[in-house]
């Protein structure tokens, strides 16, 4: 009995090991060695290292774009997670709880925009906003409007809101197919009780809906936070380069600048130390937030 455990007990690690193995190489190694990178100064172009202690630290908290960029990654995460779901959310009730025929069809739709590639996306988004030729403008010019169009991504107050719409579009498929999982195996003798007790559509959402599918809620507004304050500098990048005047500029971005436009490499580990510190702490706070009874049924 003791042998057949220690085996069974051999045979999980051995199956396990090739994971931890890459997990280890591919990310706790990245971000043991950019920790040590951020007390040096180095251009990444040679291999003198120097070590400087905390001066990379003392010059985050004393770099005036910091602050800037923390408020345009937050700004990004409040707005995206309210924007996807809210849509993703009416889009999934409106999929499974209405008879609607093309209902498969529609799924495909929304999916697709998550199967193109971020570069592309952004690629896109630059021709709907151009000043000239986009197809906002246009319209705007169409319908007598023509006061309201302006360069949505030169200007200083709408270059980072502009950049919303296309990071909302982009995510509202992928979030609304883990609700509608969610919300199909909701049994249907709930909501026919909850008629029966008198409760409307509204109050059958928040009622029944919501409780029982909020870990899929959860799931998606912290996989929508972590993804955007690891991964939003990629459409900022595509789209505005942080630019006009560091209107845009967030965190990832300015990391890229710092480490491979200005090849100061131990900075830019500095600030990327900090992104994950924020990351973390945002994800341990809105666990404790979004947090609630298990609801069984």
């Amino acid at each position: 009995m003791v042998q057949s455990k220690r085996q069974k007990q051999l045979f999980l690690l051995f199956c396990l090991l090739p994971t931890f193995i890459v997990f280890a190489i591919f990310t706790v190694y990245p971000l043991l060695n950019g920790l040590y990178l951020s007390f040096f100064e180095w251009s990444g172009m040679s291999g003198n290292q120097k070590f400087i202690g905390l001066e990379n630290y003392k010059q985050l908290f004393s770099d005036s774009i910091i602050p800037k960029t923390i408020w345009h990654d937050y700004f990004l995460v409040i707005t995206k997670v309210i924007g996807i779901m809210i849509l993703a959310t009416f889009f999934a009730v409106a999929l499974t709880q209405l008879k609607i025929k093309e209902a498969p069809f529609y799924r495909i739709v929304f999916f697709f925009p998550n199967i193109m590639s971020v570069v592309i996306i952004g690629i896109l988004w630059q021709f709907i906003y151009n000043p000239n030729l986009g197809i906002i403008n246009s319209g705007l010019t169409l319908i007598g409007l023509e006061e309201w169009a302006r360069p949505w991504l030169g200007s200083l107050t709408w270059a980072l809101p502009s950049l919303v719409l296309p990071s909302v579009w982009a995510g509202i498929g992928l979030f609304m197919l883990m609700l509608m999982g969610g919300i199909m195996n909701v049994p249907k003798n709930l909501y026919e009780a909850a008629d029966i007790d008198g409760a409307n559509e509204w109050q059958q959402f928040w009622k029944v809906t919501v409780p029982l599918v909020w870990p899929q809620i959860k799931t998606s507004i912290l996989y929508i936070v972590i993804t955007t304050l690891n991964g939003s500098f990629i459409i900022v990048q595509v789209m505005t380069g942080g630019g006009p005047n560091n209107a845009t500029q967030v965190m990832g971005s300015y990391l890229y600048q710092q480490a491979f436009k200005q090849y100061n490499f131990g900075y830019g580990a500095t600030i990327g130390v900090m992104i994950l510190i924020l990351s973390l702490l945002t994800v341990l706070i809105l666990q404790y937030f979004l947090k609630r009874e298990k609801v069984e049924y």
